[in-house]
């Protein structure tokens, strides 16, 4: 691809931005991510501190989480273990695909967050609904992550109290809804308040450990099962072909790192677009070897009668996997804070453009309009999570928009970054890349529309 320089699209100074409503909608970053300031002097020689091993970590960080539980239940409504691993590698091709496109864009427009990469390139219409759909997405992903505290702890409780977990929540301190709730207002509110949250870099680094250790627990079972594990019927293939594209929402929802990638690749000590390349297949091929031993061992193991969370299909006095829960807690305890800093940022970054108020101007009003904004995001999503019980409701839906991410706004950054370049003659590979950007947009919107339109449709009008 050829590269560019200045900013692509003028549209993006509309809203009148302003240099401390960018700082403001830059803080959507990986905390773990550390970039030179945009307008640092000599900005175009400076280089970030990340070596390309480490940018392989943090995109395997980014991309690993809690969402490889539900890949059990993807490869059972794929139809069997050779539908969902062809499923995952044809996905695969255009997931990395998109990364590329995206440090491409990044490059050309000299910006260095997702949302920027949009607004730049894309123009406002794009941009405005790119922020939306990070907002949307996570705060959707706040829901399954307090749905998946839910799940974990009702096996947890029931292991200690030794009772079986449909008679557990007969005592008040068992039922499901108050320790969602106790533990979502002890640890989660007050890691969420804070305005930076460096700090959770650390936490997030154990979190991938513990991702690790469930997927070596879940090969282990399938290896070395338990004795009175009862013989269960394996679907070979799927019950419609229009099944298959229900497992998309999980698969997309499991590889989606694109919206912190971007600051990842500008956080490299040699940002290119080659070696970013071989960075994001490195990361992915390591994702696909974690989310594929799960599903396959999983989705073997329980066959068609796996839970949408692969954990709930242990029985609660198994002690490993009960320590697998304990870092699936642990993990979603660290991913919701720093979730809801990124949607956060979002909402803070579109009010400050639509206002054009400066940050000086607005340092009093910003403390309580963050109360207020983790305030009422804590409460709403905690709220919808203890009436929404099944995980898998919740990623059809989010799943679809994590479509976008890694389909839909990468091609159209590329189809418009292509037809930005003044050429006389244009190639053959400015049209190749034009259609893949077109074929993308199109796959993207596809998945999108139809998985969103089964969420709505089959899974929350059951």
């Amino acid at each position: 691809m050829a590269q560019g320089t200045g900013s692509i699209n003028s549209d993006y100074k509309d809203w009148e931005w302003s240099d401390d409503a960018g700082e403001r909608a830059r803080l959507l970053q990986s905390p773990s991510v550390e970039t030179v300031p945009k307008n640092s002097e000599s900005q175009g020689n400076s280089l970030g501190a990340t070596s390309a091993l480490g940018a392989v970590f943090i995109v395997v960080n980014a991309a690993l989480g809690a969402g490889l539980l539900n890949f059990p239940a993807a490869f059972s409504m794929a139809g069997g273990v050779a539908a969902g691993i062809a499923l995952q590698m044809c996905m695969l091709i255009f997931i990395i695909g998109g990364l590329v496109i995206l440090a491409y864009c990044s490059q050309a427009s000299n910006e260095r967050t997702y949302q920027e990469v949009v607004w730049a390139v894309c123009g406002k219409v794009a941009g405005v609904l790119c922020e939306v759909a990070i907002a949307v997405y996570t705060f959707g992903t706040c829901i399954a992550f307090l749905i998946i505290i839910g799940d974990q702890e009702d096996k947890i409780i029931a292991a200690l109290v030794k009772e079986p977990e449909e008679v557990g929540s007969s005592r008040w301190y068992t039922d499901r809804k108050f320790t969602i709730s106790i533990t979502a207002f002890l640890l989660i509110l007050p890691l969420s308040i804070p305005k930076e949250i460096g700090f959770q870099k650390y936490a997030s680094s154990l979190s991938v450990i513990g991702t690790w250790y469930v997927t070596a627990v879940i090969i282990i079972k399938y290896i070395w099962p338990d004795k009175e594990l009862v013989p269960v019927e394996i679907p070979t293939s799927p019950s419609t072909w229009t099944a298959v594209f229900n497992a998309m929402p999980t698969i997309c929802f499991g590889f989606q790192c694109h919206v912190s990638s971007v600051p990842v690749f500008n956080s490299m000590k040699q940002p290119e677009v080659k070696t970013w390349g071989a960075v994001v297949t490195a990361a992915m091929v390591i994702a696909l070897f974690v989310y594929t031993g799960t599903g396959v061992c999983g989705f073997l193991t329980f066959g068609a009668g796996v839970e949408q969370d692969v954990l709930m299909s242990y029985p609660s006095n198994d002690i490993p996997v009960a320590l697998a829960r304990a870092f699936i807690i642990l993990c979603v305890l660290t991913s919701y804070p720093i979730l809801h800093f990124c949607g956060r940022a979002v909402l803070e970054g579109l009010w400050l453009r639509y206002t054009g108020v400066t940050v000086e101007e607005d340092v009093v009003r910003e403390r309580r309009r963050r109360l207020l904004q983790t305030i009422s995001w804590f409460l709403l999503t905690l709220l919808l999570a203890l009436f929404i019980p099944d995980i898998g409701k919740v990623i059809s839906v989010i799943g679809g928009l994590a479509a976008c991410f890694i389909f839909v706004f990468p091609g159209l950054c590329l189809i418009q970054a292509k037809l930005s370049e003044i050429q006389e003659t244009r190639a053959i590979s400015w049209w190749a890349q034009v259609s893949y950007g077109v074929f993308m947009v199109t796959l993207g919107a596809f998945i999108f529309g139809q998985t969103t339109a089964n969420a709505i449709f089959v899974d929350l009008t059951a």
